[in-house]
């Protein structure tokens, strides 16, 4: 007894000596330590997350989209909604701008977004690409890719191969640490992005990417793949190892579009990977919108069999700086990338929200929350706007240029964003001559400089069916281009066909024009946090108003800063910047955008400096109208008049609302082809009054 008694306390004395160096030492030992498991269970057709059936109902929020300061906000929000997980892209572009340098900081840090992620229990469903389509420039690619024009991108070519895996190395180092298996919030990778829609149908290359993922991840990492809901896209878009999901939109028979995927995987989670809640937009279109009663109805179908959904878009965000994408017949994406989501461009609660909010409560009923408050918004009113230089006469007394016999494109010059500059002196006189234009990406504004005096000769717009134009000078007189790069394609096959400045010779009454000055446009070291602040007292004004141009001003912030939004309507088109931040393009005259949202952190309490470069025709010919103006409310579906300088007016341009998956150069082009089957007339009518209940009572009446 006496030994058994001392046995014990020789026992306990050694377990409270454990305890006591676990609490000194930082160390908590368990009696039992499990590792945390996320898989699919194939004969129950779910997932299982730690031995337990789990199926997510997820939100996409691009990171890159949304202000960091502002992504626990936007994250808070999307948990309240009742989400169980958010679904992201990873632009690669962003993280590598120069090979071989990576960024993870700020805008960039991954790592802290996914760690607020899992802050409000939200499960991450990652997108890492390398490709990611996302209506971002260059479908997330970098740029510098294409300084070997021969480059096939999305395939096993060797040159982009080499670039890829050097890079998915690079990220799953960074993400590796924060897979669900490791403690993180990552339960799935995606291989690649809707592979089945590229014309190249190249299995070896998504093989590759596999086989890198299960290399740096694990081969017990839940891959999977994501095209649309028909059997060709899955021929060209799946492999093994991957599990193949589908995406579509509004549907009232859903179990039609999961059949296509049990093509696939006849067992399995069912899994919609971008269920769209509204859509994208471009320049010259009216902003799309998807009715809300219709979303929440199709979403409860979607739900009730069980399945898997991931909302495309939950907050759409901003396409700052140069970072839009394009589409093929050439269409770019305005700045704003709101998509009519449940989360304004600027995080706001929509009606639409609310809706979906109920009909995900039925689903996961433990998850309410109480919802954060959108955003103060404030009017600062006007900002007069003063005249500082043309970008010919900055450009061309500042940056050193390059030397050719024919134009240079861009990425030649290594400059990959914005605008670049060509010169070329004229040899002799010409009189009504024809310049051809043909290789111009994207937009290009051509004038003479004859002495001193600068001249507007006119705009040539790719795709536009005509690229020239006409126009008389002496000999000797300059002759400058300025080529504006409004995006490159995000999408199909002319990905590879993406090369931006002048990519072909320019000619003048047919004979090439020879010996040029090519300028890289800096637009943010050489023009804005040079010049901006300058005085433009000294120096003359632009002789013609149509001359692109640089013009500043200054807003007077007295309390701490707040959202806004920036109004654009007197001017025309181009790029503004406050404090230096790249807000994006403006094109007012084009529509659907108006305002430009700013979020509050690119303000500071005391002076803003703000910049633009108006391309085209700037308002200050009159000075009562040389000014911009910052509302408290968006403006993303106007156009301006171009008769009516301050005048807004609806942008009419018809748009029909179509349920089920698009085919794919439907869904990329807006034009809705042959293949698209005809609405019954019931579905015909039930739209009809989805549009006109966009209220509360739409969830009733369904």
């Amino acid at each position: 007894m006496a030994a058994t008694q001392t046995s014990k306390s020789m026992n306990l004395a050694v377990l409270l000596l454990i305890v006591g160096l676990s609490g000194c030492c930082g160390v908590i030992f368990h009696a039992e330590i499990k590792t945390p498991t996320f898989g699919i269970d194939y004969d129950n057709n779910t997932f299982v997350m730690d031995g337990k059936p789990f199926r997510y109902i997820s939100g996409s929020i691009h990171y890159s989209r949304v202000p960091y300061q502002y992504w626990d906000d936007r994250l808070h929000k999307m948990a309240a909604a009742g989400l169980n997980a958010i679904q992201t892209y990873i632009p690669w572009n962003i993280h590598e701008t120069v090979q071989g340098q990576y960024d993870f900081e700020g805008q960039q840090d991954i790592v802290t977004f996914f760690k607020t992620a899992q802050k409000y229990n939200l499960a991450v469903i990652l997108r890492p690409g390398p490709y990611i389509c996302a209506e971002w420039e260059f479908g997330g690619l970098p740029a510098w890719l294409l300084k070997d024009p021969s480059i096939k991108v999305r395939t096993t070519d060797p040159v982009y191969l080499k670039a890829v895996m050097k890079w998915m190395e690079k990220l799953y180092s960074v993400i590796s640490p924060l897979l669900y298996k490791n403690g993180g919030p990552i339960i799935t990778v995606q291989i690649e992005n809707e592979y089945g829609s590229y014309p190249a149908c190249d299995y070896t290359y998504l093989e590759v990417l596999r086989d890198l993922a299960w290399k740096y991840l694990g081969t017990d990492v839940v891959l999977f793949s994501t095209d649309g809901d028909g059997d060709g896209y899955l021929k060209c878009g799946t492999i093994n190892g991957v599990y193949a999901t589908v995406d579509f939109g509004i549907t009232y028979h859903p179990e039609k579009n999961f059949a296509i995927q049990r093509h696939k995987e006849p067992e399995g989670p069912l899994v919609n990977s971008e269920y769209y809640t509204g859509w994208l937009d471009h320049w010259g279109q009216n902003h799309s919108t998807v009715p809300t009663a219709a979303v929440a109805k199709s979403l409860d179908l979607m739900l009730a069999l069980g399945a898997n959904v991931n909302m495309y878009m939950f907050e759409g965000g901003t396409n700052f700086g140069f970072w839009n994408g394009a589409n093929y017949p050439y269409h770019p994406v305005p700045t704003s990338y709101d998509y009519d989501a449940p989360l304004t461009e600027a995080g706001d609660i929509t009606d639409k929200y609310m809706q979906l909010r109920n009909t995900i409560a039925k689903y996961n009923p433990g998850a309410r929350m109480k919802i954060p408050p959108s955003t103060p918004k404030y009017a600062y009113g006007k900002v007069q706007m003063i005249f500082v230089e043309t970008v010919v006469s900055y450009v061309d007394g500042t940056s050193k240029p390059l030397s050719s016999k024919y134009p240079v494109n861009m990425e030649s010059m290594d400059h990959y964003y914005g605008f670049v500059l060509y010169a070329h002196e004229l040899k002799e006189t010409v009189t009504d001559a024809r310049i051809d234009l043909s290789g111009a990406r994207d937009r290009a504004y051509v004038m003479t400089m004859s002495g001193n005096t600068l001249s507007s000769v006119g705009v040539v717009e790719r795709d536009s069916g005509n690229a020239t134009l006409t126009f008389s000078a002496r000999a000797d007189d300059s002759l400058f281009i300025l080529v504006e790069n409004q995006g490159r394609i995000n999408y199909g096959g002319q990905m590879n066909n993406n090369l931006k400045g002048l990519i072909s010779n320019v000619t003048l009454n047919g004979d090439n024009l020879t010996d040029w000055l090519n300028y890289p446009v800096n637009v943010e070291s050489d023009i804005i946090n040079k010049q901006i602040v300058k005085s433009s007292s000294s120096r003359m004004p632009a002789l013609e108003y149509s001359i692109p141009s640089v013009y500043s001003g200054q807003l007077k912030i007295m309390d701490e800063p707040m959202d806004t939004y920036l109004d654009m309507s007197l001017w025309t088109k181009g790029q503004i910047f406050v404090n230096g931040l790249n807000l994006g393009r403006y094109w007012p005259h084009k529509g659907p955008q108006v305002r430009l949202y700013v979020p509050k952190y690119a303000l500071k309490k005391g002076t803003n400096n703000i910049a633009l470069i108006e391309l085209e025709e700037s308002p200050c010919q009159n000075k009562e109208q040389c000014y911009i103006s910052f509302y408290d409310k968006p403006l993303i579906n106007a156009t301006v008049s171009p008769d009516v300088s301050h005048g807004l007016v609806p942008n009419n341009m018809d748009r029909m609302f179509y349920r089920g998956n698009l085919t794919f150069s439907e869904k990329y082009t807006g034009k809705v082809g042959s293949g698209r089957r005809q609405l019954s007339f019931f579905e015909t009518v039930y739209d009809f009054v989805m549009k006109i209940v966009e209220t509360k009572w739409g969830i009733l009446f369904l």
